[in-house]
């Protein structure tokens, strides 16, 4: 039987024996505020949540509790690979394809009557915006700006009618590039105009235009690199292009000699012989017409509308990010394993004062000899005490047949003792 042990001797200096002591109580607030100042805070295990199969016993409905520990692995469990999952999805673009409506308007400004050197001038804008953008959320989140979706914008109006230092209207992304809501020309005229409008969208990640030839074999026309490297590699594996002994080799059928002019590559080399086939993006073409025949009245306005696709950002990616970011969640989770493992060295506590008191009440006298016993053995451990003290005590022990002749032998030696003291005070020498 498992009893508590007191910190203490058994008795006092001159051996009696002491009264026994109460085990010590549930750990009050102040202590764990000590302990947890003197010590550094440690990740909580899953041994110090579990309760003692003899609490379970007790209480069946701690049972409960199991069962909710149990879920919580499987939980944590869980948790933990979606989050790999994420980490691992956020290593990858996530794009969106939207409707990106572009809104050409026109307005004719009238020369003034009366006033010398007054001529009739026109005012272009290009702006746009996405269609499926809530209208709602656009309030709560920062809208993002026309130019932001283009890497050039370029306007082309009528050579002949402008000339050619006047007839191009040109702006480019650079650094340092402020992003605007739309973009404005203005020229004087009060004839029909015909434009070209060039959009070139800033794809991200960079997308490239394949070699017609090439585009044809893999059916890709404008991808990223490592999409099209991969369309490659679907289609040597398709064909069973890979060379059977040389696995580093491809050999190439009739389209592949065609478009690599070799017979036999390397994978290594695939990049780099890709490097000739990529090209820029085509770019977006609007041809538009500046019609001065429906704005003959002061300051009218005219709109046009077209729609092109372009490649945002998943909102689920921001989201995702934020989650993995989060700490809120997982020092509340913090706290409450403290709570608990705090209640389960309480609980076991109060176990060990019950066993205490159950084992007393059942039979006061083994439960004195074993505890006084118990004591005996520490108070052996931290004094270094040679021989068996509890044996010792007890009468049995000297009734032994070694006693007789242990009493002689210790006698001698005192008698031999104090003969050797008496000798050197007489200055007696032998």
């Amino acid at each position: 039987m498992s009893l508590p042990q007191r910190g203490g001797a058994v008795g006092g200096p001159q051996g009696t024996p002491g009264g026994p002591k109460r085990p010590a109580g549930p750990p009050q607030p102040q202590q764990h505020q000590q302990k947890a100042a003197a010590k550094p805070v440690k990740k909580k295990k899953l041994a110090d949540k579990i309760l003692p199969q003899k609490v379970r016993e007790l209480v069946p409905e701690s049972q409960a509790y199991m069962d909710l520990l149990a879920f919580e692995r499987k939980l944590d469990t869980t948790i933990m690979r979606k989050r790999l999952d994420i980490q691992e999805a956020l290593k990858r673009p996530m794009k969106l394809k939207k409707k990106l409506r572009i809104f050409i308007s026109n307005t004719s400004f009238p020369a003034k009557e009366g006033e010398e050197g007054s001529v009739a001038t026109w005012e272009m804008r290009v702006e746009g915006r996405l269609m499926d953008e809530d209208i709602r959320a656009e309030s709560t989140k920062v809208k993002r700006k026309f130019s932001s979706f283009f890497k050039s914008l370029v306007i082309e109006l009528d050579k002949d009618m402008y000339g050619p230092d006047n007839h191009l209207v040109e702006w480019h992304r650079t650094t340092t590039t402020q992003e605007t809501d739309g973009f404005q020309v203005k020229r004087p005229g009060d004839k029909t105009v015909k434009c070209t409008i060039l959009l070139l969208l800033d794809y991200q990640p960079l997308q490239f235009k394949l070699d017609q030839r090439l585009a044809r074999l893999l059916g890709v026309h404008t991808q990223t690199r490592p999409v099209i490297i991969s369309a490659l590699w679907q289609y040597i594996k398709t064909h069973k292009l890979q060379d059977p002994h040389e696995k580093e080799y491809v050999n190439c059928d009739a389209f592949l000699q065609q478009i690599f002019k070799t017979e036999k590559m390397k994978f290594a080399e695939i990049p780099q012989r890709l490097n000739p086939l990529l090209n820029p993006p085509d770019p977006i073409v609007i041809k538009h017409m500046i019609s001065m025949e429906d704005l003959k009245q002061a300051e009218t306005k005219k709109t046009a509308c077209y729609d092109i696709d372009v490649e945002v950002d998943d909102t689920l990616k921001t989201q995702m990010n934020n989650f993995l970011l989060s700490t809120t969640s997982q020092q509340e989770i913090l706290s409450l394993d403290n709570k608990i493992q705090e209640t389960v060295e309480t609980i076991n506590s109060l176990k060990t004062s019950r066993e205490f008191f159950l084992s007393s009440a059942k039979d006061p006298q083994v439960f004195m000899n074993k505890w006084l016993e118990s004591q005996s053995k520490d108070l052996k451990t931290m004094t270094d005490v040679t021989g068996n003290p509890e044996e010792e005590r007890r009468v049995e022990y000297y009734y032994q047949p070694w006693v007789p002749e242990g009493v002689t032998r210790y006698f001698y030696g005192k008698i031999q003792q104090k003969r050797a003291e008496l000798d050197s005070s007489m200055g007696v020498r032998h």
